[in-house]
C-alpha cells in the first residue's frame, strides 16, 4: 500500500513511467559508454550554443578590454541585487537553489515502479550527475590555479573562471536535461528551463556586482559548466540519443567545407 501510494505521487509527475524506448532513467548508466558515445557527446557539448557563445563573450569581453568597466559600473551601481553584499549572498543562495533543484529532478525522472531496481537506477543516475558536478569543479580549480588572475576587489588571485558560475551552470544544465525526460506539457517544460537558465545567469551576474569576478570570468565559467554538465550527462547516463548539433567538414575545390548540422 505505502509503494502504491509512493508511486500515486510520483506518477503526478512522471516519475513511474519509463523513457519513451521502455527503459527506466539511469538504468544504462556506465563508466564506460564507448568511444563513439564520448565522441558524440563531446561533440554535442561543444557545439551547443550554450557552451561557445559565452565562451565567444568571454573572449571578447576580456579582448576588448571591457572587463573592468563593467566590473566598475556593475559594483559601484549594484542595479540588480542593490549592494555587494546582498548579491554575494544571493550568488550563494542561488547557486544551492539549483543544485538542490537538480537532485530534486532525478527523483522524478521515470524509472518505472519503486522496487528495488528503482534505487538503483536512481543510485546509478544521481551518481554520474554528481560526478558532472565534480568534473566542472576539479576543472575549474584547476585553471583557477593556473591563470592565478586577482579579483576585482583584490582578496586574492582565483578569480578566473568563476566557480559559482561553473557550476550553476552545470546544474542547470543537468536540471534541464532532467526536465526533457519527465512527462509534462511543453510549455510547462520550457517555462521551467528557462527559468533555470535565468537563475544560473542571476548567479553569475551577482558574481560580478558582488565585486568578487569581472565579466569573462563568469562567462567563462559559464562555458565550462554548460560544456561538462552536458557532456558527462550524455555521455555517462546511456538515455537515447536525440538531435543535436553535428560538424561537418567536406572537401571542396581544392580545400574544405566546415558546417554545423542541426537534427530536429
Amino acid at each position: 500500500m505505502a509503494d502504491a501510494r509512493l508511486c500515486l505521487v510520483l506518477l503526478a509527475a512522471g516519475a513511474c513511467g519509463t523513457l519513451p524506448d521502455g527503459s527506466r532513467w539511469g538504468e544504462r548508466a556506465t563508466p564506460a559508454p564507448g568511444w563513439d558515445r564520448i565522441a558524440w557527446a563531446a561533440e554535442r557539448s561543444a557545439l551547443d550554443p550554450g557552451t561557445w557563445i559565452p565562451a565567444a563573450g568571454a573572449l571578447v569581453v576580456g579582448a576588448g578590454g571591457f572587463d573592468e568597466r563593467i566590473s566598475d559600473w556593475a559594483r559601484d551601481h549594484t542595479p540588480v541585487f542593490g549592494s555587494a553584499e546582498d548579491a554575494d549572498d544571493a550568488s550563494d543562495q542561488l547557486k544551492r537553489f539549483l543544485g538542490h533543484a537538480q537532485m530534486a529532478s532525478v527523483l522524478l525522472t521515470p524509472s518505472d515502479d519503486p522496487d528495488g531496481d528503482w534505487v538503483v537506477s536512481k543510485a546509478k543516475g544521481f551518481v554520474v550527475e554528481l560526478a558532472g558536478e565534480e568534473a566542472t569543479g576539479a576543472v575549474t580549480s584547476g585553471l583557477k590555479q593556473a591563470v592565478g588572475r586577482g579579483r576585482p576587489d583584490d582578496s586574492n588571485d582565483r578569480s578566473f573562471p568563476s566557480a559559482h558560475s561553473s557550476n550553476a551552470a552545470a546544474s542547470a544544465t543537468m536540471l534541464s536535461r532532467n526536465l526533457d525526460s519527465i512527462a509534462m506539457p511543453k510549455l510547462v517544460r520550457t517555462g521551467l528551463q528557462v527559468g533555470t537558465y535565468g537563475t544560473a545567469g542571476a548567479v553569475a551576474w551577482a558574481r560580478v556586482e558582488a565585486g568578487r569576478h569581472y565579466p569573462s570570468d563568469v562567462l567563462a565559467g559559464i562555458a565550462l559548466g554548460r560544456f561538462f554538465g552536458s557532456f558527462v550527462h550524455d555521455a555517462f547516463l546511456g538515455l537515447p540519443r536525440d538531435g543535436g548539433p553535428k560538424l561537418e567538414i567536406a572537401p571542396q575545390n581544392g580545400g574544405v567545407t566546415v558546417s554545423v548540422a542541426f537534427d530536429f
